[in-house]
């Protein structure tokens, strides 16, 4: 793949947004390929190399005991938006994995959420290297109510022989 094609998700994604109920379609289809986050009641908004954004629903399914939305499934929902973010603006040449992740929660977490996750690469991208992704996600009226810092391994991908 030369550096100038776009990644295989994000083809996808924009083919996606050709149908009715694009979004959907497409959130399904990460969802099946990553099947954890199919616990998630959540739908991808936006995606663009470096930029992701989604929202979860406040459902019951996601509430804690004091009926706002789980700190786990704020969790799920950064971890969603910073992999589909990795996947399509980490070139080719190279894979990630989390490698850990720090969170805060600092407020209550009441009503659909949005989640946004901004993934700057270096200048020059090297193998072996950490790239801190951060993730806000805001409640309806805009307040920040969780963030998070989620680390990711890079590596270049060995040469096939």
């Amino acid at each position: 793949m030369s550096t100038n094609e776009k990644p295989r998700l994000l083809k996808m994604w924009d083919r996606a947004l050709r149908l009715p109920l694009g979004p959907r379609v497409f959130t399904r289809a990460f969802q099946l390929a990553a099947p954890y986050f199919s616990t998630l009641p959540m739908l991808f908004t936006h995606a663009e190399p470096g930029l992701v954004r989604a929202r979860l629903k406040h459902v019951r399914k996601v509430h804690n005991h004091l009926g706002t939305v789980h700190a786990i499934a704020l969790c799920n929902l950064a971890e969603a938006v910073m992999g589909l973010a990795a996947e399509i603006s980490i070139p080719a040449s190279h894979r990630w994995i989390p490698k850990g992740m720090t969170v805060a929660y600092l407020a209550k977490a009441r009503g659909t959420m949005h989640a946004e996750a901004v993934l700057v690469l270096p200048k020059q991208l090297a193998d072996k290297q950490e790239i801190a992704v951060p993730v806000s996600v805001r409640d309806p009226q805009g307040v920040e109510v969780f963030t998070a810092e989620i680390r990711i391994w890079v590596t270049a991908k060995p040469a096939k022989s």
